[in-house]
């Protein structure tokens, strides 16, 4: 599967949702939608992507959140994973795109990668939807759970290849979070 392919497959269904981006996933996402309800979180501490998500999705409940997050993201907080799945929100989605590597150091390959297993770690936690998705047939046919499933599902994206090395988004992460505040509560 190709991560490149299934982003823009989202960007195209999307509309008002906030997508929150992390590393390897933050600039081909900006390269299709880079409006203020798009927020990368790049040069944050790797892992903090799962609680930001989370308190977006408490803080937003009549909204939809998207978060595109890398296996070496989610391995950096799988702690977050426990606290979302004993009380979901139902208006957020989680995407571990899995590559084994850290692309944002340069696709540096994830210690022990092989032997990580996202959905047996999601169930784990708690999580009740969880759709690993291998091809493309997958991904089209559990595409639409993304905008209107119920609960907190976690999709993992098995992606066959790794992306290129991650440039820092534009503008910064302050002028980002004025961006998203603004598009949210108007100020």
């Amino acid at each position: 599967m190709d991560k490149y392919v299934c982003i823009e497959k989202l960007a195209a269904r999307r509309r008002n949702e906030i997508v929150v981006t992390t590393m390897g996933v933050a600039a081909p996402w900006a390269r299709l939608s880079d409006g203020p309800l798009d927020f990368a979180l790049v040069e944050s501490a790797m892992g903090q992507g799962p609680p930001f998500a989370l308190g977006l999705a408490l803080a937003q409940p009549g909204r939809r959140i998207i978060l595109l997050n890398g296996d070496g993201s989610t391995l950096m907080c799988l702690g977050a994973l426990i606290t979302i799945a004993q009380n979901p929100p139902d208006n957020l989605t989680i995407v571990i795109t899995e590559n084994g590597t850290y692309e944002v150091i340069g696709n540096c390959p994830i210690p022990g990668a092989e032997c990580v297993n996202f959905e047996t770690l999601a169930r784990g936690a708690g999580f009740s939807q969880v759709y690993t998705i291998e091809s493309d047939d997958d991904f089209d046919a559990l595409l639409p759970l993304h905008f209107e499933g119920e609960g907190t599902p976690i999709f993992i994206w098995k992606i066959l290849r790794a992306g290129e090395p991650v440039p820092k988004p534009q503008p910064y992460i302050r002028e980002r979070a004025w961006c998203l505040r603004r598009a949210l509560v108007g100020k």
